[in-house]
């Protein structure tokens, strides 16, 4: 039986008094990749944010690789990647500069950079199709690129978990096809993988299970749902905001 890497027990998270996830379970098991699927609003973030800590719960617990949130210190075995953080940002950074400084939590800033951490980063750069653009500036490159390079940062790092929150939002298909292979090799290399995504295109054969977030509770769990309605069309977009009386989360293209 797989152990558990993430569990969730009766989460809950309010901001100013108003509940935003409620009464939350979920366990992510190793091997697994687990795609958290919800319309605009639904809390399918904030769940991905609690999970790292950086929201705190208002009730219910979270642990990581068997450790409680509160005293989870093993930072190293996770890599993050947030959604469409720029990876240009105006600093004059080349892409292996960025994608190196995903090794500095398992190195240290005082110690530099050894073999290990080129052939770290040499190899995340390859996972995700940028080994000849390593020398060039980040702000040189395309949108689906520079998030190319953020799931690099996380590679380089060589974690265990990977939880990417909407990582091939706004990014052309090219790079949505390179991160479903980085993905696949990671998960095929014993990671684990959690993603928030509005849709999956490309990753919806990497995908081991779904959860859909509705109205801030699990509505689902288990296998990836099929699109409904307008959001099963070929050239469906998704920009926009949910109304109300859509359903929340039941696409995949």
């Amino acid at each position: 039986m797989s152990t558990p890497v993430i569990t969730v027990e009766h989460g809950a998270v309010g901001y100013d008094g108003r509940p935003v996830l409620r009464d939350v379970s979920l366990t992510v098991a190793t091997g697994e990749v687990v795609a958290v699927l919800g319309a605009n609003g639904s809390g399918k973030s904030t769940l991905i944010r609690a999970v790292l800590g950086l929201v705190p719960l208002s009730g219910g617990s979270i642990t990581l690789f068997d450790r409680p949130l509160r005293r989870f210190r093993q930072w190293q075995r996770i890599g993050y990647v947030p959604q469409r953080l720029g990876a240009g940002g105006g600093v004059p950074a080349t892409v292996r500069e960025v994608v190196a400084s995903g090794r500095l939590a398992r190195r240290g800033l005082l110690r530099p950079p050894g073999t290990a951490d080129r052939a770290a980063v040499d190899a995340a750069l390859r996972a995700v199709d940028l080994a000849d653009r390593a020398t060039d500036p980040v702000s040189t490159l395309s949108g689906g690129q520079q998030q190319r390079t953020l799931i690099a940062r996380a590679l380089a790092g060589q974690p265990e978990l990977l939880i990417l929150d909407e990582p091939t939002a706004g990014v052309d298909a090219g790079s949505q096809e390179a991160f479903a292979d980085a993905l696949r090799d990671f998960v095929a290399g014993g990671g684990t993988v959690l993603l928030v995504a509005h849709e999956l295109g490309p990753l919806r054969p990497v995908i081991s299970r779904a959860v859909v977030v509705h109205e801030g509770g699990i509505c689902h769990d288990g296998s990836v749902p099929d699109p409904a309605g307008h959001h099963a069309e070929p050239d469906h977009d998704h920009v926009h905001p949910h109304g109300p009386d859509e359903p929340a989360g039941l696409w995949s293209n």
